[in-house]
């Protein structure tokens, strides 16, 4: 069961770096260009942070947690390998 923890952590980690490269890539972007683009780049880069994409983060690794808990109280505590 810890291994797959581990992919978890691996896959939320990948998961955050993609969120924080997004935002930055999205708010240099902003700054680059001008009027209509910046507004629209300002909306996707809110769609994106805490608001959006990345405010689902906690309730994804709750859910995921959860799971692997409650699939290793249906095999019943029998080893499998």
């Amino acid at each position: 069961m810890f291994d797959r923890l581990t992919a978890l952590g691996w896959g939320v980690v990948t998961f955050a770096i993609t969120i924080g490269v997004g935002t930055v890539v999205l708010e240099k972007f902003g700054n680059a260009v001008g009027g209509t683009a910046n507004t629209t780049t300002v909306y996707l880069n809110t769609q994106l942070g805490s608001s959006g994409l990345a405010g689902w983060t906690p309730a994804i690794i709750a859910f995921a947690v959860g799971m692997l808990f409650l699939g290793a109280f249906l095999i019943g505590g029998k080893k499998t390998y």
